[in-house]
């Protein structure tokens, strides 16, 4: 936006843009709509590419990220939701210092975000990030199988026969006595 034409210098709008952010719309016909946070989330997923691979201890989540330095690359865990995040930058101070002016900006700054449900077996404990060459490579380990329940065998004891008692007679004696 060139507000010259005004007298506003362009850096102060610039300035002003990237870093004030502007409330959600409070009129009862947009009551409904997305927020802006929503809206830019989820321009940020739309616009990071990954690719999920499962091998048979891991799942790898490869995620496009050109542009960032290491240190600007989140990875969190929020319960079982992998979150990968990053923001690009211009630094428009020493642009300026240096007299750059950009004739085209294909490359824009902005939000990388991508979430990844987790499956079951996902060993949240064990999870190792590499960045290299502009791709980030999540790795998370899966837990062990577990083991199969082993059958459990009961010892059925065999008794030999006792011999039964005979019930006594009327008379209170054996019937076998007699």
């Amino acid at each position: 936006m060139d507000l010259r034409w005004l007298g506003v210098d362009p850096r102060l709008v610039d300035l002003l843009l990237d870093h004030v952010d502007f409330p959600d719309e409070t009129d009862t016909k947009s009551h409904h709509a997305p927020s802006r946070a929503y809206v830019r989330d989820s321009k940020a997923m739309a616009s990071t590419h990954a690719d999920i691979l499962e091998y048979p201890d891991s799942y790898k989540f490869v995620v496009d990220m050109p542009g960032l330095k290491s240190d600007q690359i989140k990875v969190n865990m929020e319960d079982s939701t992998l979150v990968v995040s990053g923001e690009r930058r211009r630094d428009k101070d020493k642009d300026h210092k240096e007299g750059v002016k950009y004739l085209r900006m294909e490359r824009k700054p902005g939000k990388f975000l991508k979430k990844f449900e987790l499956p079951e077996n996902a060993n949240c404990d064990e999870i190792s990030a590499c960045y290299q060459d502009g791709v980030l490579t999540v790795t998370v380990h899966k837990k062990p199988p577990p083991e199969p329940k082993k059958p459990k065998t009961i010892q059925v004891q065999v008794s030999s026969p006792q011999p039964q008692a005979h019930p006594p007679t009327h008379d209170g004696h054996d019937s076998r006595q007699e």
